[in-house]
C-alpha cells in the first residue's frame, strides 16, 4: 500500500535549482511524485510554484522523502503548528528533536509564521509563547529544563537563499567552484569592494586567521586593515596570536626572520619567550599598554578596540594569558562574533574556519583562502550560498587585498608582502 503526502515549494525555485534537487530527492530514496499544479514566474520579479503528491511504498521511505524536501523548502500543504516538548532536564532534549539547518527558517506557532532568530546548523529549536512569541536556537548544552523545543518538522518551514536576481560579482550564488587557475586579481578586487561596502554601511567584517599569515609575511597587510577600522572581529588560536607578538618583540616569527628568511641563533626559542613576555606583562593588552609590543596585527586589535577570540588548542604552547583554554566558553565566544558579522575572511587556517563556518547562517558572505585546495573546498561546503573560494599563498592575497581595499585612502598605501614563502600549517 503506498503512502503519500503533499507539498508545496514556491520562490524562484526553477534558476536556483530547486525543483532540480527536490525530484532528484524524490527518484534517488525510492519514491515516486505527481506534479498536481505548476505555475512558473514569467518574469524577473516572478516567483514560481509547484505542488505536488509525494509517494512511496513505506512511510520510512516516505518520511525520509519528506525530510529531503523539506530541507530543500518545501513545506506541507496543510501544515500545523509547531510540536513542542518540554525539555526534560538541562542539556537535554527530546528524543525526536529538530536539529536546524543554516538557511532562514520559520516555525508555526498559533497560526502564525514567525523567524527564527540566531539561525544557526545543528541546534535545537526553542519557542517562548510569552512576550511575543518569539523562535531561536540553542546548542544543545544550552538547553534547560523545561526550554519547549520543536520536534519533527511538522509546523517548520526552512528558505533556503535563492539566486540573487541581478548580478553576484564575486559572492555569485552557491559558486562552490575552487580553482587556483581563475583570475585572481579580479576576484580580490571584487571582494576588496565589499569589504569597502560593509564598512561603509555600518557592517561588520570578521577576520579568521591562521599563524600562515604572519608567517608568510602578511601580518603586515593584515594589520593595516585593522588600523584604518576594516575589521571588527577576530578569531584566531594562540599560534596566530604568538607569531604576531613574537615579530613585534624579536622580528621573527617561529623563529624565522620573515624579511631575509634566515634562522637568527636562538631564534627557535623566541616564540616561548613571547609568550613568558606576555604572561609576565599581565596579557596583550597590559603588553600594548606598556610599550612591550609596538607593532603587528595583536597590537592593532587592541589599539581600535578590535573584538577578538584566541581559542586555545590541546597543542598549544604557554599558553598566552589571553586565550580562552575551555572549548565550550571558546564556541560560545566565537558564535556570538559569528551571528554579528556581514562578511567573514577565513585566512590559510582550517580548523578554525570550520569552527566559525558551524555557526554562520547561509546568508553571510564568506570568503576562503588557502594553498591547499582540499581545505578551501571543506570550508566552501558548510553551506554558505554566497561564498568566495581562492587556492593561493595566503602572503600574496592578504597585501593585494589590503592593497585594494586602501587605494584612494590619504597617504601612501605600503602594505609590503613577500609572497613566495610557504605556508606554515599548524593553528
Amino acid at each position: 500500500m503506498s503512502h503519500s503526502r503533499t507539498v508545496e515549494i514556491e520562490g524562484h525555485i526553477i534558476d536556483s535549482g530547486t525543483m532540480q534537487r527536490c525530484f532528484g530527492a524524490v527518484m534517488d530514496l525510492g519514491g515516486s511524485f505527481d506534479v498536481e499544479q505548476f505555475d512558473v514566474g514569467t518574469h524577473e520579479e516572478a516567483e514560481s510554484y509547484c505542488r505536488m503528491a509525494v509517494s512511496a511504498d513505506d512511510s520510512e521511505t516516505l518520511q525520509a522523502i519528506l525530510h529531503e524536501l523539506h530541507q530543500n523548502g518545501a513545506v506541507l500543504d496543510d501544515p500545523t503548528d509547531v510540536d513542542l516538548v518540554a525539555a526534560p532536564a538541562d542539556k537535554v532534549v527530546p528524543p525526536d528533536f529538530y536539529s536546524t539547518t543554516n538557511h532562514p527558517t520559520e516555525v508555526l506557532y498559533d497560526d502564525e509564521w514567525i523567524d527564527v532568530e540566531r539561525i544557526e546548523m545543528d541546534c535545537a529549536l526553542i519557542v517562548e509563547p510569552e512576550g511575543g512569541p518569539r523562535a531561536y536556537t540553542k546548542v544543545l548544552n544550552a538547553v534547560e529544563e523545561g526550554d519547549l523545543v520543536a520536534t519533527d518538522e511538522s509546523g517548520i518551514r526552512v528558505n533556503p537563499p535563492e539566486r540573487p536576481r541581478s548580478g553576484g560579482g564575486a559572492f555569485g550564488f552557491m559558486q562552490g567552484g575552487v580553482s587556483s587557475e581563475r583570475p585572481s586579481e579580479s576576484t580580490i578586487r571584487e571582494v576588496a569592494e565589499e569589504l569597502r561596502e560593509v564598512t561603509e554601511d555600518g557592517g561588520n567584517v570578521m577576520v579568521v586567521a591562521g599563524p600562515a599569515v604572519i608567517h608568510s609575511g602578511a601580518g603586515d597587510a593584515l594589520a593595516k586593515l585593522v588600523e584604518a577600522g576594516y575589521v571588527d572581529s577576530l578569531s584566531a588560536g594562540n599560534g596566530f596570536a604568538t607569531h604576531d607578538l613574537e615579530r613585534s618583540l624579536y622580528g621573527t616569527s617561529l623563529g624565522m626572520d620573515v624579511e631575509t628568511l634566515e634562522h637568527p641563533r636562538k631564534g627557535h626559542k623566541h616564540h616561548i619567550w613571547t609568550i613568558s613576555e606576555i604572561i609576565r606583562a599581565g596579557g596583550i593588552e597590559a603588553a600594548v599598554e606598556d610599550g612591550i609590543v609596538t607593532e603587528g596585527v595583536m597590537y592593532q586589535c587592541v589599539r581600535n578596540d578590535v573584538d577578538t577570540v584566541l581559542a586555545g588548542s590541546i597543542r598549544d604552547d604557554g599558553p598566552l594569558p589571553d586565550t580562552v583554554t575551555d572549548a565550550v566558553e571558546a564556541q560560545d565566544a566565537i558564535r556570538e562574533q559569528a551571528h554579528d558579522a556581514d562578511i567573514v575572511l577565513m585566512l590559510a587556517t582550517l580548523l578554525h574556519s570550520v569552527a566559525v563556518g558551524n555557526c554562520l547562517p547561509s546568508t553571510t558572505k564568506t570568503v576562503c583562502v588557502d594553498i591547499n585546495p582540499a581545505t578551501v573546498t571543506q570550508l566552501l561546503d558548510r553551506g554558505s550560498a554566497q561564498a568566495v573560494g581562492m587556492v593561493t599563498d595566503i602572503g600574496t592575497f592578504v597585501p593585494t587585498l589590503a592593497e585594494f581595499v586602501l587605494e584612494g585612502e590619504e597617504g601612501e598605501v605600503a602594505v609590503g608582502a613577500d609572497g613566495g614563502h610557504p605556508q606554515a600549517g599548524d593553528e
